[in-house]
């Protein structure tokens, strides 16, 4: 797999490699790792606030959800807008 990573991040990743001594391959498997397992991006808000217990997991898995209304037809969304055009 090949990342295209911008300049800044890039520069990051290399920094962090640096300071921890770690390959960035490592740290981006780790990354990835640590994403995938559920817990946010590193030290995120969404991290934090799970272990504080202000967010819960979800209780239902994610599903593909149809729309239940749609416009009539030859129709849009914004022509259903209550709107003033007198300006």
């Amino acid at each position: 797999m090949n990342l295209d990573l911008s300049a800044e991040l890039a520069s990051t990743l290399q920094i962090a490699s640096e300071r921890t001594g770690k390959s960035p391959e490592e740290l981006v498997h780790e990354a990835i790792a640590h994403r995938l397992s559920g817990n946010g991006a590193p030290g995120s808000d969404r991290e934090r606030a799970r272990a504080e217990g202000l967010v819960q997991p979800a209780r239902i898995p994610y599903r593909k959800v149809e729309p239940r209304l749609l416009p009539p037809a030859n129709s849009t969304t914004l022509d259903l807008l209550d709107r003033d055009d007198r300006f």
